[in-house]
């Protein structure tokens, strides 16, 4: 499981022109969290994914999502899981299908929710238009 954070002021899902998630957060600012699943990870890797993106301290200040009650973002990413290391063209062999990768996105999202913080979803599976103002810019790439 692969995830790109990003500290964000605003970030927003379009899907098919409707906003489908947005969050909004000039303060401390919220965290765009792009999540691939994969096909070999393993059981345990959402839990270690949603306590990450909870804890992990990419805020202003050097706080947590969790600590400053700030939102996510969450957006199902597979193209994570590309392979680029010989040819031109990305492999997408080691993201998990998507029948196996939705339920994990949720489990990701009850998590965080269970914790408190606030998360806003793509759509999965859609063809989405992912819009962000960058706070920093500060983006970490967490791998599970």
């Amino acid at each position: 499981m692969k995830a790109v954070l990003t500290r964000v002021t605003q970030a927003s899902v379009t899907v098919d022109g409707e906003i489908v998630g947005a969050i909004d957060c000039p303060g401390t600012g919220g965290v765009l969290a792009l999540v691939g699943v994969g096909r070999d990870d393993s059981e345990d890797a959402w839990e270690v994914m949603a306590r990450k993106i909870a804890e992990l301290r990419i805020l202003e200040g050097e706080v947590s999502v969790e600590d400053a009650g700030a939102p996510v973002l969450l957006v199902s990413q597979f193209t994570l899981m590309g392979q680029t290391k010989k040819g031109r063209r990305p492999s997408w062999s080691e993201a998990a299908p998507g029948a196996d990768a939705e339920p994990i996105i949720g489990k990701i999202a009850q998590a965080l929710t269970e914790r408190g913080i606030h998360v806003e979803q793509g759509r999965f599976g859609a063809m989405m238009d992912v819009a962000s103002v960058n706070s920093g810019p500060f983006t970490v790439l967490v791998e599970c």
